[in-house]
């Protein structure tokens, strides 16, 4: 039997050795679409929704997303809009979409022939479009689901997809698209602080059109999630964080969704960050589990020192929302993320869920207070698990803990 503590670190990597997910094979779920649709052909658009697969890394499975229109909106592909939806209504936008697939190399992406070149406008595109899809097997009748991307819809190998509607890119994309002598991170960056959300500059980053021409590759999905996360808050930590002023108290933020609940504690230190899950018993990486189980990662104000690889993509997803509040408020602070995790959080529907949580929180009027031990005080009337159970789990806490222990003899 697979033990539920390797389930929370895995997430569906197949760190088990099995050569599928049990889990998330359990939470496939049948599609209207498939059932809609006659033969292998047919008309559909794109929400423009565009994906890459990790498994047989280099050689990787590139999928134009699309749908019957009377099924879609340019919300399906749109987690940044989803907040406040319920899970229904998520996994409804998602598995009406068909992943019409076809293998290439990632290294395609250097010199990209005319198909890729046509997935990768439908990846830049700013519009809901009609396209043709001709498709070379009847599709699976199932979705998927993973901790990193939003829920994936039937699958099936492509044919060819024709253009009916031209997809509109915005000349700011396609900027960067053309300047093959610009690195990705530049172009991210750039594009991000231009207003392009963190959805759109994966999916592009995705299909191999952004960076110095030679070294461009296509990206699996999950990976330009967390690339996109992890390359702008870098950026914004080292470049705005340290010219600006730190806060003068404890702040304390909540959001609730998709039953994750979210405490967001702002400290009044130079920067530095945790994330600290605790997944309750039930939940969908938790299901056989009879006690909590917590994990965290954190970096100091000297940086991250490898990879989270307890939280993985959701620590940066989470980063990335409190360094753009403080950066908005032209503010330095040090932060823990509480994030308990309950038994409704039934399918993992990826990441966005968490960036939009914090953002969520980071809205709403802070709670302020003098000190961190009626910081602790109060969270321990609203946490599920016991408030020692984090501190024992938390670096931060004790780092910062300790530092105003000898703060006082000096």
């Amino acid at each position: 039997m697979i033990s539920p503590e390797l389930c929370i670190r895995c997430k569906g990597k197949l760190l088990c050795g099995l050569s599928k997910c049990p889990i998330l094979e359990k939470q496939a779920s049948h599609t209207r679409i498939v059932s809609s649709m006659s033969g292998t052909n047919f008309i559909g658009a794109s929400p423009p929704g565009f994906f890459v697969s990790w498994q047989n890394y280099p050689k990787v499975a590139v999928a134009p997303l699309s749908a019957l229109p009377a099924e879609i909106t340019e919300m399906s592909d749109l987690p940044e809009k989803w907040y406040g939806l319920p899970q229904e209504k998520i996994i409804s936008f998602r598995e009406s979409l068909l992943r019409s697939y076809k293998p290439m190399a990632v290294s395609l992406a250097a010199e990209p022939n005319y198909e890729l070149m046509e997935f990768q406008e439908i990846a830049m595109a700013s519009n809901l479009f009609e396209m043709e899809v001709n498709l070379a097997e009847k599709p699976r009748q199932e979705s998927s689901f993973d901790s990193f991307s939003a829920p994936l819809g039937p699958s099936a190998k492509l044919d060819n997809v024709k253009m009916i509607e031209n997809p509109k890119v915005p000349k700011e994309i396609d900027y960067y698209v053309s300047d093959t002598a610009a690195k990705s991170n530049t172009a991210l960056i750039e594009l991000f602080q231009k207003g392009f959300p963190v959805s759109t500059l994966a999916k592009v980053l995705s299909s191999g059109a952004l960076g110095v021409k030679k070294n461009r590759k296509l990206v699996p999905t999950r990976w330009s999630i967390t690339a996109v996360d992890s390359n702008i808050s870098k950026y914004f930590i080292e470049e705005k964080l340290p010219q600006n002023k730190i806060i003068d108290s404890f702040e304390l933020f909540h959001s609730k969704y998709l039953d994750n609940d979210f405490w967001v504690l702002l400290m009044p230190y130079p920067w530095a960050f945790e994330q600290v899950e605790c997944w309750l018993p039930g939940g969908v990486w938790n299901r056989e589990a009879t006690q909590f189980n917590i994990l965290s990662d954190h970096e100091l104000n000297t940086g991250l020192k490898g990879y989270p690889e307890e939280t993985e993509g959701a620590y940066f997803a989470a980063r990335l929302a409190v360094v753009e509040h403080l950066v908005d408020k032209k503010s330095n602070a040090a932060a823990v993320i509480f994030r308990e995790i309950g038994k409704d959080y039934a399918v993992p529907l990826g990441v966005w869920q968490i960036r939009e949580n914090v953002r969520a929180a980071l809205k709403e009027k802070a709670l302020e207070f003098t000190n961190l031990d009626l910081v602790m005080d109060f969270l321990s009337k609203k946490l599920a698990v016991p408030i020692e159970q984090y501190k024992k789990k938390s670096a931060l806490l004790t780092h910062f803990k300790e530092q105003t222990r000898l703060s006082q003899w000096f």
